[in-house]
């Protein structure tokens, strides 16, 4: 009786024990890919930690292990993230966080484009404007262009009668 209850405690035991870690979460899964998607390599391939293969990037290798590690104990994407920006910054970010300062870095470059087309577009409109007035003033200039236009064109006649 003490051996069946014996093996009985030790089938409960080997049930009950937790998940490895290495069962948990692998390089492979869907999970690790969206936490280690968001993270710049520092190696300077421009990958991000998923897609990091630059030859002896040793940086990669122990940046994976220390997330599949923080995954296997239970935190989740958003708690990873902010580990990760508490201790580098945003620069480890593949996108900035749309909040604050870096929210206004992702609209004020298209409201200043925005507003630089708006302006030229007035601009060059009232250099139309400017331009169609002012032809009845320059009709004296046209007279003179015609006359020069002329004299060109003589000249130009002349040279090709002597060599044709």
């Amino acid at each position: 009786m003490k051996k069946v209850f014996f093996v009985l405690v030790l089938l409960l035991s080997i049930v009950a024990l937790p998940v490895s870690a290495e069962d948990q979460y692998d390089f492979k899964s869907q999970e690790f890919k969206e936490v280690a998607s968001q993270f710049m390599c520092m190696c300077g391939c421009g990958q991000d930690h998923f897609e990091c293969n630059m030859q002896g990037c040793g940086l990669n290798d122990a940046f994976k292990q220390e997330m599949k590690e923080m995954m296997d104990d239970g935190l989740n994407k958003d708690e990873i993230k902010d580990y990760y920006v508490s201790m580098y910054g945003e620069e480890i970010l593949t996108a900035p966080e749309k909040r604050g300062f870096s929210l206004a870095a992702w609209i004020l470059p298209f409201f200043v484009l925005g507003t630089a087309g708006t302006g030229l577009f007035y601009v060059i409109r009232k250099w139309i404007k400017v331009n169609s007035g002012s032809e009845n003033m320059s009709s004296e200039t046209n007279d003179i262009d015609e006359a020069e236009d002329e004299i060109v064109k003589s000249i130009i006649d002349e040279e090709r009668k002597k060599y044709y």
